[in-house]
């Protein structure tokens, strides 16, 4: 059987079609991903002056999947769409678009020959449940029979990993924290899978993906800056050295992550000039994130609880694009902090020109944002999140488990198909052969 999920993120969106065996869809780890296919041009809330325009954006991932799925199973293949913080942040910004973008969404969908079964923005609350469901699921974490149980309880390792999720537009924390008095209930969730109960802990920071991120900053540092700016011209030492480029005022400030910093400039563009300073641009970054205001025992950034973090983390999506472009994702043995911080400081140091020559196959609008990305997951996971030299290597950065990719989409389809029973499937736990040979064994043992 089949079902297709696209995730509608802010910078772009992907289809992906699942596959698993028709009578084993309760087992743990069957579903696996068979095809990915990337929508040409922006997310979809880069449609919002356009909306018609958003839905047929998908028709050509649309037909890959219609050849993937046998046609006689399409009618009975769910599809879903799930959109994440671009279009949280265009609800924000003008509620007509959002939901004009969404109609024209569903419109194609519906003339699609799949069974469709809804386009909807998802909360970043879901978005980090459903991604620690995906990775503990495929890494076969939910799936203790008795031997694994016991070993466990023998061990007391964690038994589920954490999840670090990192889009455009937001990044989420989701893992079972050891406390279970929570200071905060509202970033705690309840699950009963495969019959065990977890309570896990989850937020969703809007405005603070990548791509949001270096929007906050610019906005920062053009207000921090504006005695020097008299030219409108800005040097920033998260870009490389004798990198150039120019940013429409309007555009920077017209979001809901940055409009707060708005205010009066006497020009309408702004032209960076990077210096390529790694130290000066972690010392940048880190502004972004409130340390000093923490009504809890414990918090990451901005005001919100923190648990303390507990066992083994998949870090997926931008988290592990960026490190793995920057060679810091070996699985083997993950590489240790100061060589990940020595790592993106060299990149971070090279001349722009030499990099442009190194990577020509890249586009430039991402190679150029690298060092900033790099920097800037240093520092939400250092500062933001704590994590140490100590624990550092309890991060694991992974694309794919198996033939799937990380990320919300299988856990979300899962969920909605109603594929992870809350009891265990009644199965006999020892096959035939070694439940006979077992009472031939007690017998023995009797007489």
């Amino acid at each position: 059987q089949y079902g297709i999920v696209l995730d509608a993120g802010s910078s772009h969106t992907n289809l992906y079609v699942y596959e698993w065996p028709a009578e084993k869809e309760n087992d743990t780890g069957v579903v696996q991903q068979v095809e990915v296919c990337k929508v040409e041009g922006p997310g979809i809330s880069g449609y919002s002056h356009a909306t018609e325009k958003a839905g047929p954006s998908l028709a050509q991932c649309l037909q890959q999947a219609e050849e993937v799925i046998p046609s006689q199973q399409h009618q009975e293949t769910p599809i879903y769409l799930g959109a994440t913080a671009g279009m949280r942040l265009l609800s924000l910004e003008n509620k007509s678009a959002a939901d004009k973008v969404l109609s024209s969404v569903e419109k194609t969908l519906r003339s699609a020959p799949f069974n469709f079964q809804g386009a909807r923005i998802i909360s970043g609350q879901e978005e980090g449940a459903y991604g620690w469901i995906t990775i503990n699921y495929l890494l076969g974490n939910f799936k203790q029979s008795g031997w694994k149980k016991l070993l466990h309880s023998l061990k007391s390792i964690s038994e589920t990993s954490g999840a670090l999720d990192l889009g455009g537009a937001s990044t989420q924390i989701t893992f079972v924290p050891n406390e279970l008095h929570s200071e905060s209930p509202e970033n705690l969730l309840y699950f009963r899978l495969y019959g065990k109960d977890y309570i896990v802990y989850t937020h969703s920071f809007l405005c603070y993906g990548k791509d949001q991120a270096l929007q906050q900053k610019l906005a920062r540092d053009l207000q921090a800056s504006t005695s020097t700016v008299e030219n409108s011209s800005l040097l920033d030492p998260c870009f490389h050295q004798g990198y150039q480029r120019t940013v429409n005022i309007s555009e920077l400030f017209k979001n809901p992550c940055t409009s707060a910093k708005k205010k009066q400039f006497p020009f309408s563009q702004l032209y960076i000039q990077g210096e390529g300073d790694y130290q000066k641009c972690r010392r940048n970054i880190q502004k972004l994130f409130n340390k000093t205001d923490c009504p809890y025992s414990r918090c990451s950034f901005n005001g919100i609880y923190l648990p303390s973090l507990q066992g083994d983390f998949g870090a997926f999506s931008a988290f592990y694009f960026v490190m793995n472009f920057l060679n810091l994702t070996s699985e083997q043995s993950p590489v240790a902090l100061d060589k990940v911080t020595s790592a993106i400081e060299s990149f971070c140091a090279r001349p722009w020109h030499e990099v442009k020559t190194a990577y020509l196959q890249i586009k430039e609008k991402y190679l150029s944002e690298y060092c900033f990305s790099g920097a800037y997951i240093l520092s939400l996971l250092q500062n933001g999140y704590e994590f140490t030299e100590k624990n550092w290597q309890r991060i694991h950065f992974l694309g794919k488990i198996g033939s799937s990719d990380a990320g919300w989409t299988l856990g979300y389809m899962l969920n909605l198909t109603n594929m992870i029973p809350a009891e265990e499937p009644a199965v006999p736990p020892l096959s035939y052969g070694s439940y006979v040979g077992l009472m031939v064994l007690c017998s023995l043992v009797l007489v």
